[in-house]
């Protein structure tokens, strides 16, 4: 496995920026389009799996990625919840509907099992390697 350096190497985030290419594509159309509510909520809701996970890794601790992973997982089940109304309304027919709930599982399924590599992991972050580094320069101060 090759090391993860930028939140663009987890894949839970390359799937997520996938689901959320699909959730704008299919909320593009017809009735799903002029549905302004229903729409821009899934759109937020797919939009906050990958912000979390960037943000939360660049927060630097597993402590702080951990609790970020668990907000971008809530969102993939927000997105599954939404995607039900979609489909209720026939915005959405059984094989499109099947396949986003696929990939919203397929996500919660990656972040989960991040969740737990992190959680047994004795490694705390990256900020923490900076007590054992040179003090290093930020804006002309050293630090």
């Amino acid at each position: 496995m090759a090391a993860i350096t930028r939140f663009e190497d987890i894949l839970a985030w390359q799937k997520g920026r996938e689901l959320t290419q699909l959730i704008y594509r299919c909320s593009r159309q017809d009735d799903f389009a002029r549905d302004f509510a229903l729409k821009d909520q899934i759109r937020r809701a797919s939009i906050s799996i990958t912000s979390n996970i960037a943000e939360g890794f660049e927060r630097d601790g597993n402590k702080e990625f951990v609790q970020f992973l668990s907000h971008a997982k809530a969102s993939c089940g927000e997105v599954r919840s939404q995607l039900y109304v979609a489909y209720d309304e026939r915005y959405l027919d059984e094989p499109e509907f099947e396949d986003l709930q696929n990939k919203c599982r397929e996500i919660s399924r990656l972040i989960n099992g991040f969740i737990n590599y992190l959680n047994k992991s004795d490694f705390r972050g990256r900020k923490y390697i900076r007590e054992l580094r040179e003090p290093y320069m930020v804006d002309s101060q050293i630090c």
